[in-house]
């Protein structure tokens, strides 16, 4: 499922009871991005919904105490049925630089693959240096800063790569 991961992690996909064990590690793990403002809206972007009814397309690294390690949440897109998307994930930064975020991604890519699937996209916010900076290593092409994206205030960059001409190594 998900491959390459450091020892004593395992990944399976989320299920519903995750929810609560996610959101739990949302602040600690963006360090106060954005203050208060940005803890209310990482929770926001996490309803349980999303550990419901995206299950199959979405990852949950844990260490052997069953403590989180990483998430990624992701689902195949209805609307458009050459993309999959790329919702949301975390890393404990403990374990940032050890391939697991790459891990989680070359999963996903794999997954979407398998379902025909030719691009992923994903969003992050232009305050966020390290999410920019890792889609970027990964071969996603970033967009300008998309002013009012998710609502007033709520700027965004937008990132796609091409799951045919990624190499199968990267992506």
């Amino acid at each position: 499922m998900v491959e390459d991961l450091p020892s004593g992690l395992k990944a399976r996909h989320l299920a519903e009871t995750d929810h609560p064990r996610v959101l739990a590690v949302l602040d600690a793990w963006w360090g106060g991005l954005k203050g208060e403002a940005g803890a209310t809206e990482r929770a926001l972007l996490l309803p349980r919904l999303y550990f419901q009814h995206f299950t199959t397309t979405s990852f949950l690294v844990e260490r052997g105490n069953g403590e989180v390690a990483a998430f990624l949440v992701g689902f195949l897109s209805q609307t458009q049925p050459e993309t999959a998307y790329v919702h949301f994930v975390g890393v404990d930064p403990a374990l940032h630089g050890q391939g697991v975020g790459r891990a989680l991604y070359q999963a996903f890519f794999a997954l979407a693959r398998s379902h025909g699937r030719r691009f992923v996209h994903c969003i992050t916010s232009p305050e966020n240096t390290a999410s920019r900076a890792f889609h970027t290593r990964l071969g996603f092409t970033a967009s300008a800063v998309k002013p009012d994206y998710d609502g007033p205030g709520l700027d965004r960059m937008a990132f796609t790569i091409s799951l045919r001409s990624a190499p199968t190594g990267i992506a």
